[in-house]
């Protein structure tokens, strides 16, 4: 038997009084063209005052227009039981704590041992059905804010708040060396590497990236940085901090430039730095946005987690001296 989430409602005012329900839909409760064509196939699917109706239909003021959308489930990802850091959940969202090492989603070659295994067992365990469907991404060896959605129209939600830019999304990365200007915004386009496609780089035919920056607390050997994103490639951080010359430390896809040029001793106090971690020293650490069915600004806040913390110790109680 089909199951069904709780509807998704609007009050009619005087203002949207003649209205069709397709625009009530669209202008008020923002529901995309394609999740509308969606919801029409389904069983229930668009309501006025409690009866099903065409989408064509007027309404009036004091009418009830509403939207239920049916229960779906991530029949392809195999639910196994590991450890998931729940940051917030209620019935629309889940925000979790993703450890460093652990991949978000299934991937060719990475079946089982992702985040999605994980959560969705978690929510079977509770004897609840949830398609996995996180709303932005985090590389593999990052750590920190993830938020899922729980259904399509809260993933359209707050993916329309992230294209728009009204999603707060900052990172606290330890990159080699101490950047000459405390604060700045790198512009530089990224495309991938011709001669390594899995690799990007920063060229004058790619596509624009603007990476913005803070040095929280400069130190000879590595600082500890605030980022925000002003777009969204692919490994954007990353290949922005290597090409001013101040990788991630820990990150061995993107090292130092000139590595090779270096003499042994600078050599080796680099290397010696991205060993100590094992992993690119990047943590999502803020994440704000709107809640899509509740109008309320969410917002939350993580610290280091225990490796970065560890490492940003030996900083501190180690060479160079603070800004």
């Amino acid at each position: 038997m089909t199951e069904y989430y709780d509807p998704i409602t609007y009050h009619v005012t005087e203002r949207e009084d003649g209205w069709q329900v397709k625009s009530v839909l669209q202008r008020r409760l923002g529901v995309s063209r394609k999740l509308l064509s969606k919801i029409k196939l389904t069983e229930r699917g668009v309501q006025l005052n409690g009866e099903r109706v065409y989408i064509s239909v007027p309404v009036k003021a004091g009418d009830t227009v509403s939207i239920t959308l049916e229960k779906e489930t991530s029949e392809d990802i195999l639910p196994e039981p590991m450890p998931v850091d729940i940051v917030y959940e209620d019935e629309a969202l889940l925000v979790v704590n993703k450890a460093a090492g652990v991949i978000v989603h299934p991937t060719h070659g990475h079946y089982t041992g992702t985040l999605a295994n994980g959560v969705v067992h978690y929510w079977q365990e509770k004897g609840e059905k949830f398609r996995f469907r996180p709303v932005h991404r985090l590389d593999q060896e990052t750590s920190g804010l993830l938020a899922i959605a729980k259904n399509a129209y809260v993933h359209q939600h707050i993916s329309e708040q992230l294209i728009a830019g009204q999603v707060t999304k900052k990172y606290t990365a330890l990159v080699h060396g101490w950047p000459a200007e405390p604060e700045g915004m790198i512009d530089g386009p990224i495309d991938r590497d011709p001669a390594e496609p899995h690799r990007r780089i920063v060229t004058e035919s790619g596509y624009p990236a603007q990476t913005y920056y803070k040095v929280l607390d400069g130190r000879q050997a590595g600082s500890l940085v605030e980022l925000r994103l002003g777009t969204g490639r692919t490994h954007q951080i990353r290949v922005h901090m290597t090409s001013i010359g101040h990788p991630l430390i820990g990150d061995k896809f993107y090292r130092m430039p000139g590595l090779d040029l270096l003499g042994p001793e600078e050599r080796e106090a680099v290397l010696w730095w991205d060993e100590a971690i094992g992993r690119q020293a990047l943590h999502a650490s803020e994440l704000g946005f709107v809640h899509p069915l509740t109008g309320e600004l969410l917002h939350f806040t993580l610290p280091l987690p225990a490796d970065m913390q560890a490492l940003y110790d030996l900083l501190r109680n180690g060479r160079g001296s603070s800004i």
